[in-house]
């Protein structure tokens, strides 16, 4: 391919509007909620540039509806308007533990962990576990989305700085570690430079939170399913971070 399909691809990713969405734990019908309010923004104010929605992880678990969630994920990524990302969580990896295992202490935790109301969701719709197309989907998820170009991470939990970009699996689905929340400590490392955009560790004041200025780190799990907001990172070039709630 010659380098003007190349420039053309990289024009359209810097003029790219991106959607991040914090952590779901089987909020369905206000995930439904949220992709809609996105869409009247992004065609009041973005009807030309081309729209990404990213969506951090921990889709299952705690709340009423986890199966619905993995079904709306799925039919959006067949959706051709729009083009999605959707990341692994902890919890995801939790149940994916749980039901290949063969182990009565990963299915006791994922249970105790919110697995419980994930298989009554599925239940309620005559399944008796979880379907393997759904489990098939999950396994394929990766466990962080790296924007080169506005020189952005997302992932769920978060990263270390000392490790990045080479950090591990584990971190990106589980950390709360204090040199990635700690912001001044990335200075010196690959990832100064550079935000960061992560859920995982439900902000305390259910607002999102924004941290540090060269680098930045951003959470937007604001604990919908504690009764807070489900939460959208609104990442348009040239404009300051704006969020949207459901």
């Amino acid at each position: 391919m010659g380098c003007a399909f190349w420039a053309a691809i990289e024009a359209r990713m810097k003029h790219e509007i991106c959607y991040a969405i914090g952590d779901v734990h089987g909020e369905a019908e206000r995930l439904r909620q949220l992709h809609s309010i996105i869409r009247d923004q992004h065609n009041a104010k973005h009807r030309n540039q081309p729209m990404k929605i990213i969506h951090l992880g921990d889709y299952v678990d705690r709340g009423p509806d986890s199966a619905g969630v993995i079904d709306t994920l799925i039919e959006l990524s067949k959706d051709e308007t729009v083009s999605q990302i959707a990341l692994a969580g902890n919890h995801e990896e939790m149940m994916l533990n749980a039901l290949s295992d063969n182990s009565s202490e990963s299915y006791d935790f994922w249970v105790r962990n919110g697995g419980e109301q994930t298989l009554q969701s599925y239940a309620v719709r005559g399944e008796d576990t979880v379907p393997t197309a759904h489990l098939d989907w999950i396994r394929e998820l990766p466990t962080t989305y790296v924007d080169e170009n506005q020189r952005r991470v997302f992932v769920h939990a978060g990263l270390r700085p000392n490790e990045f970009p080479n950090d591990r699996r584990e971190v990106h689905l589980w950390t709360r570690a204090k040199d990635f929340f700690d912001v001044e400590r990335w200075q010196g490392t690959e990832l100064q430079g550079w935000t960061v955009i992560h859920g995982h560790t439900p902000t305390e004041d259910g607002w999102p939170d924004q941290i540090g200025g060269e680098s930045r780190r951003i959470n937007i799990d604001t604990g919908a399913v504690f009764g807070g907001r489900l939460t959208c990172a609104v990442l348009a070039p040239g404009e300051a971070v704006r969020y949207l709630y459901a």
